[in-house]
């Protein structure tokens, strides 16, 4: 039986990473999905941890990780199920350094339009929770997503350009229009 993903139990994930990752190189690690909502304070925990890297070695002991951890680790990005937006690269937000590991939130306009497409009510809340930390400002979210290419989604056969702007708007126009609350 694995553990609930709490605050705790995901520096603990980010410090064994570091200890077990090769030496003399620095690597980056992106949290993807409830880790970020957990780490952000949204929740309180989630049922796994989803990861990303660049390089793949710094994954080179995750199941010896993962079992004394006692957590479920995924590897997942948005870009596994929503077509890639625009400058994604250049907006994760750093997070912590940990030895030569430097833990990012995966761009949260990219995380945004994920969990808004899968729709699920965890997913509404956190992707509220985008709006209100401003991690992510609306109009510059409609405006990636608008970017998109029409040839992008042929890589999602199950999503359509118009189905996707239908669901930004009709989550944009529930969102308050200073998600802050001020």
């Amino acid at each position: 039986m694995r553990r609930e993903v709490t605050t705790a139990a995901v520096r603990e994930l980010m410090e064994e990473l570091a200890r077990r990752t090769p030496a003399g190189e620095a690597y980056r690690v992106y949290i993807v999905g409830g880790g970020t909502a957990v780490l952000s304070g949204w929740r309180s925990a989630t049922i796994d941890v989803d990861l990303h890297a660049d390089r793949d070695e710094v994954f080179r002991e995750i199941q010896a990780i993962k079992e004394r951890l006692e957590l479920n680790i995924e590897f997942a990005r948005p870009e596994h199920f929503v077509p890639p937006l625009a400058g994604s690269d250049r907006r994760h937000v750093f997070i912590d350094r940990v030895g030569s590991v430097e833990f990012f939130h995966y761009d949260p306009y990219a995380q945004l339009l994920s969990k808004i497409v899968r729709g699920f009510r965890k997913d509404v809340m956190d992707a509220r929770s985008f709006l209100r930390s401003g991690m992510v400002e609306p109009g510059t979210f409609r405006n990636l997503v608008q970017a998109i290419p029409e040839s992008a989604y042929a890589k999602y056969p199950s999503l359509s350009r118009a189905a996707v702007l239908s669901a930004v708007d009709e989550f944009l126009s529930e969102v308050p229009s200073d998600p802050t609350g001020s």
